[in-house]
């Protein structure tokens, strides 16, 4: 029986996908819901998996080659091989079985790429996923038991034996060219201005030292961060100054009645945004928990679209890789993003006394054809006023 692989449903705000990786070929045996192509769109990488067990018949849209919503991009052929499987005999069936299993071995997106950049064979690491699936987790253990390895067969070869001014040319990928225009379109068609302020994190930290091993054991192992306080300041903050949480939308400004608030999120892909869904109603606890679950399915590639889509604010955490001070650009169609930065220790005169104080600089770009300097001044002054007195976010004043 034959059937039609279809390219995944892309929603409206995805035009087209590319396919990134073929994981079987034509007449390799496949088993059903086995990964065999990964079609990467402008945010995430979608897995298609097989339907039966058989195997592909012909491939219509090779790797590069770009896809439409639900295109049909090879043939599959249910059933072949188990039809194959009578006619061979006992013995060359042990004998096949455990090069089958070299050859089928699964390995996830995140997994491969990873392998690649350090050139490793995937299928070489043992996998930790189901039905031996290698994972991204595995290759990194992989190469703590062997970093030497790894570090001294590329770099002697290409630098020492030739002696030649290396180069490597990689197409910029999907998910990377659309940041790209993203960013230049937030610079080019908005009047982007950022101002700047400094809050004081000793509060936040004396109540995360106090209750964070309560706070864990009362809501089932949830750590208490500093970015569910953030989320909570800027949810109080965007109710004050509604203005701040509103887009233009050609001639019209669009104010929403709710908070849905992006957190940026580091992949070896690129950057994305998974949005925190009505944020002001989201306890400590949820907010943690769910920019975890967000972290975690970000690096391995199984956030869905829908949950990158729409957002009305946004909070990005350079401080996690050393920034003291940055200008983020905007989240279009969003008119301001939250840059947190570096917790660094400074004196800072308190009460005509030099105390020695953990601070931390913050950065509100927005756009300024939409907010004055005094909406978005006193929006980011009473983010640094609740964070730097907490209890004001438990009680809304």
């Amino acid at each position: 029986m034959s059937i039609e692989i279809k390219a995944p449903t892309f929603p409206e705000s995805v035009a087209d996908g590319t396919v990134a990786t073929w994981h079987k070929k034509p007449g390799e045996a496949v088993k059903r819901d086995e990964l065999i192509v990964d079609i990467e769109t402008d945010k995430v990488v979608l897995e298609v998996v097989a339907p039966a067990d058989g195997s592909i018949a012909e491939i219509f849209k090779g790797e590069g080659d770009t896809v439409l919503s639900n295109e049909v991009i090879a043939k599959f052929v249910e059933g072949s091989a188990s039809a194959s499987a009578p006619a061979a005999t006992a013995a060359p069936k042990a004998e096949a079985k455990p090069a089958a299993a070299t050859t089928e071995k699964a390995v996830n997106p995140a997994a491969r790429k990873m392998a690649e950049e350090n050139n490793i064979n995937a299928a070489a690491v043992a996998g930790s996923g189901k039905d031996g699936r290698v994972l991204k987790e595995d290759v990194a253990n992989h190469l703590k038991s062997a970093p030497v390895v790894a570090a001294t067969t590329v770099a002697p070869v290409a630098i020492e034996a030739t002696g030649d001014r290396v180069e490597k040319r990689v197409p910029m990928t999907r998910l990377r060219k659309r940041i790209a225009e993203r960013l230049l379109e937030a610079t080019s068609t908005t009047a982007m201005l950022t101002t700047f302020n400094e809050v004081n994190m000793a509060p936040i930290m004396a109540l995360r030292a106090k209750y964070k091993d309560q706070f864990e054991k009362s809501h089932n192992g949830a750590r208490l961060g500093f970015m569910s306080f953030f989320v909570k300041a800027a949810a109080e903050a965007l109710r004050r100054f509604p203005v701040v949480n509103a887009s233009i939308d050609g001639n019209d400004v669009v104010y929403h009645g709710y908070q849905d608030i992006g957190v940026a999120v580091s992949t070896d892909k690129g950057l994305v945004v998974p949005v925190l869904r009505n944020a002001e109603n989201m306890s400590l606890a949820t907010i943690e928990n769910t920019i975890r679950d967000f972290g975690a399915r970000a690096r391995d590639g199984k956030l869905g679209i829908e949950e990158m889509s729409g957002g009305t604010f946004t909070i990005t955490n350079g401080g996690t890789f050393g920034s003291l001070l940055s200008t983020p650009i905007l989240n279009l169609p969003q008119s301001a993003i939250l840059g947190m930065h570096k917790i660094q220790e400074r004196p800072m005169a308190v009460n005509g006394k030099v105390e020695i104080l953990p601070m931390m600089y913050l950065a509100l770009s927005y756009d300024h054809r939409l907010l004055d300097g005094k909406d978005a001044v006193q929006f980011l002054v009473t983010i640094k006023d609740l964070l730097e007195d907490p209890a004001r976010i438990l009680l809304e004043i």
